[in-house]
């Protein structure tokens, strides 16, 4: 039996992994599970798979979920420091799947803690990676990447010594092959329509200006230990193809899969062996072909952008990362542009040049001095947006 926490159960990667850990009762058991604020949900989950203990981080939420779990014996807490004590719980696997900074915390508590981390949160690699990788290696947990194009890489990386290269591949997002004339009225309806994969409103955003590959890039340098200049992207609209490493001897390794989150969660939660998964088999000859392109820089900035954070280093991608939250929070309240969310991110980078973080308080400081730049450039860009409407009309 391998037992598991759950950071961010109620979202879509802990949906997953808990239908896998359903499917497989005899493997797992589950010893804690957190949300953000959905406590019904969080209570039902807990209960459903008997878990030892459920923590919800919404302090306002606690008296709801003590009270729906009273008399079932799964102990109750809330807050940010009881995510950080559920981390801490005995188990073999962590899987991180809370959203945004409030996973870092929890993350690096487990990994201090010898506990192998199965990691969903982009903020944990691209804000504090290097405080990660350093605390996994003092510690001797295992990071095992459930993204489905980091999972890709680590299952046909065979040695780093002897690698030339790795791809990403992206889908394109569901404006690929529009223009940046068509894109300057995208709406976020458009933009939350991912042509391949199902998930949330700001990730499905990140797809469509392909930060969210320029996110998975960062994240590579962390996992990986190669270079920037080894780190490559191509769009691959179909999604099959997850990840390629090409070595020193003109080999090129991909993993296939379909687009489906509980492959590459399966391949994390048995790691090192293998379970079932209910997932639709590939069928090639009924797929027929299969489509790569270069990624357009020109058209989609955020990408370039995330490409020269990387480069530069320091605490640049922190201040990328909290930018575009902002950025994109603004754009899905309609405040801003679709095409503005890259011209917030570049301005605040140029803004922001914070020291390298050696701490998580730190990075905290770095991630609230961009974001507070960032909200000034959002202003900024709404304003003079009113203006030229107004003066147009």
């Amino acid at each position: 039996m391998k037992r598991l926490t759950i950071l961010g159960a109620t979202g879509s990667v802990g949906a997953s992994t808990l239908d896998l850990v359903a499917r497989n009762p005899e493997r797992f058991e589950v010893v804690a599970l957190t949300a953000g604020r959905d406590w019904r949900r969080l209570a039902e989950l807990a209960v459903a798979h008997r878990a030892r203990a459920a923590v919800i981080a919404d302090e306002a939420a606690y008296a709801e979920l003590k009270a729906a779990l009273t008399g079932t014996g799964i102990a109750v807490s809330a807050g940010p420091a009881a995510l950080v004590e559920a981390a801490r719980m005995e188990a073999d696997l962590v899987v991180a799947a809370i959203v945004g900074a409030a996973g870092l915390p929890p993350t690096l508590a487990a990994l201090e803690a010898g506990i192998s981390v199965a990691l969903a949160n982009k903020e944990a690699l691209v804000c504090a990676g290097h405080l990660m990788t350093a605390a996994a290696a003092r510690s001797g947990a295992t990071l095992l990447p459930i993204d489905s194009e980091h999972n890709a890489i680590f299952q046909v990386l065979e040695s780093r010594e002897r690698v030339r290269r790795i791809v990403l591949t992206a889908s394109g997002g569901p404006f690929r092959c529009w223009s940046r004339e068509r894109m300057q009225g995208v709406t976020p309806a458009e933009a939350v329509k991912h042509p391949t994969w199902s998930m949330g409103a700001k990730i499905s955003v990140d797809s469509a200006t392909l930060m969210n590959k320029g996110l998975e890039l960062i994240e590579a340098w962390h996992l990986f230990g190669l270079s920037p200049e080894q780190l490559g992207v191509l769009v691959h609209p179909q999604s099959l193809v997850h990840g390629l490493v090409e070595y020193v001897d003109g080999s090129v390794l991909a993993q296939l899969g379909p687009a489906d989150m509980r492959v590459p969660i399966a391949h994390a939660l048995a790691w090192p062996e293998r379970i079932a998964t209910p997932v639709e088999r590939l069928n090639l000859a009924a797929i027929g072909r299969l489509e790569f392109e270069e990624a357009d820089r020109e058209r989609f900035p955020a990408l370039a952008l995330a490409e020269a954070a990387l480069a530069d280093g320091l605490c640049r991608p922190c201040v990328l990362n909290a930018a575009n939250e902002v950025a994109v929070a603004a754009f899905l309240e309609e405040k801003i542009p679709f095409l503005a969310i890259a011209d917030v991110v570049g301005e605040t980078l140029a803004a922001i040049r914070p020291r390298r973080p050696e701490t998580l308080a730190d990075v905290d400081a770095a991630d609230a001095a961009a974001r507070s730049s960032a909200q000034q450039f959002v202003y900024l860009n709404h304003v003079s947006r009113f203006a030229a409407q107004h003066a147009s009309g």
